[in-house]
């Protein structure tokens, strides 16, 4: 399921920022991008992010931008600054019309401002606080979208009832008819054969299209996806095992049909398991 959460944090040193996406995935997958200063925590977003969310990509990104009083709080390095020197004067001996280095270049020159200390487990800290707060909200916005998501398949559930409903009476008005211009059939192309084979083959036929197997599985399927729907938590895999389920009986009721109203129920069927499932591999 999608979802979206920003978290900030003002530090003394900088300002933090967090950003959790998520999107449909059949299976869990974290990409974190994390600044270098808090690579340090990133087993524990890992483990924070998978004991919140089973299933989808989920890509994390950690920022941290130094603030002002970060250059403020340091101190001159005197040895970067004498090795400044040093390599200003060689290129000076080179290049002798070159302009002379102004402060400001070699304040921001790298290693020139001693920066103090990190505390590195308050840092984490901080980042692991913030990780919950915006896990919060990421979580909220996908039970959201799942609890629309749920409400789909409901909707297609109870379609895939009616037209189970619409096609259990159908079956037996059918295979009789079929079974009548069978047995007409069969006359006509054995001649001769006697009244008993043509009642052997059309016992066979009866076996085979019989369907109120098939409708009572479906029937039986569809039961559990609701109890499974009301049960919530992580169920997508389970949905997704049962619409599999229900794929295979609409398949066998249609080539079992014996008349074309069961044909195109069996059909319809199909076309709403397909778009169940199509929301199924969305859900958790």
């Amino acid at each position: 399921m999608t979802g979206y959460a920003t978290a900030t944090a003002e530090l003394p040193r900088g300002t933090l920022a967090l950003e959790l996406r998520s999107v449909n995935s059949r299976y869990l997958d974290i990409q974190l991008r994390i600044a270098e200063e808090l690579r340090a925590a990133e087993p524990a977003l890992r483990e924070l992010i998978g004991a919140r969310i089973a299933r989808g990509k989920v890509d994390c990104r950690i920022s941290f931008s130094a603030g002002a009083s970060a250059a403020a709080a340091g101190s001159l390095n005197a040895a970067a600054l004498e090795s400044l020197r040093r390599l200003a004067d060689q290129a000076r001996r080179v290049f002798p019309d070159a302009a002379p280095l102004r402060l400001a270049d070699v304040l921001r020159w790298p290693g020139v401002i001693a920066e103090a200390p990190q505390d590195e487990a308050a840092l984490r800290a901080t980042v692991l606080e913030r990780a919950r707060h915006a896990l919060d909200e990421l979580c909220a916005a996908r039970e959201r979208e799942g609890a629309k998501l749920a409400a789909n398949i409901t909707a297609r559930v109870a379609e895939m009832e009616r037209r189970i409903a619409e096609v259990a009476p159908l079956v037996p008005e059918a295979v009789a008819a079929f079974q009548a211009k069978l047995a007409q059939r069969l006359r006509e192309a054995l001649g001769s054969a006697d009244d008993e084979r043509v009642r052997a083959e059309i016992a066979v036929f009866g076996m085979k299209s019989d369907v109120d197997e098939e409708l009572t599985r479906l029937a039986a399927h569809l039961g559990e996806v609701r109890r499974t729907l009301a049960r919530g938590g992580p169920v997508g895999k389970r949905l997704d095992f049962l619409a599999q389920e229900l794929n295979r009986e609409a398949n066998t009721l249609a080539s079992k049909a014996a008349g074309a109203r069961i044909a195109d129920g069996a059909l319809e069927l199909k076309l709403l398991i397909e778009q169940m499932r199509e929301q199924v591999q969305n859900i958790e």
